[in-house]
């Protein structure tokens, strides 16, 4: 099986997001961080608010933020939720043309495994990804002399 850029993109939103936790980040900051461009990670991001793992706060001041913690939030859902074909082989499609479809084994030994991979990744919560170092690099500070969320950076 193979992860998407899509999703891959949107594991590192969340990671970056829950290693900076304290604040409201933006796509901006989160895209230079990354090198990657903003409009595709402003499709991952709207993809990750619409399925409940962000949220997005508008206006002057506003940023993104975990929708629950990180314990919470399960890298095997997040992979379902944002890929956007499971189908291993041609015969989990509907319209397969494969002549061996009617009796073949092969689809039901990899639905079984393609199953085994979600369980293993559910019980897998985003706090468990967040290594030490990860955090080291992706954590930043807040701005201001008195902890707060002011400076220049503000909106999705």
């Amino acid at each position: 099986m193979h992860i998407t850029q899509h999703t891959d993109y949107a594991l590192r939103v969340l990671i970056f997001l829950a290693s900076n936790e304290h604040r409201l980040a933006t796509i901006q900051e989160i895209s230079e961080r990354f090198q990657v461009s903003r409009a595709h990670l402003m499709k991952v991001v709207n993809q990750l608010i619409r399925n409940g793992f962000v949220e997005g706060i508008r206006g002057k001041g506003g940023g993104l933020r975990l929708a629950r913690p990180a314990p919470d939030i399960a890298v095997g859902d997040v992979i379902r939720k944002m890929e956007t074909d499971l189908a291993l082989v041609e015969c989990f499609n509907e319209d397969s043309r494969c002549l061996l479809t009617a009796s073949c084994r092969l689809k039901g030994v990899l639905a079984e495994a393609l199953e085994a991979f979600f369980a293993s990744l559910d019980r897998v919560p985003l706090s468990q990804i967040l290594g030490p170092a990860q955090h080291q690099m992706l954590f930043v500070p807040r701005r201001g002399s008195q902890g707060d969320n002011s400076g220049p950076e503000t909106g999705l």
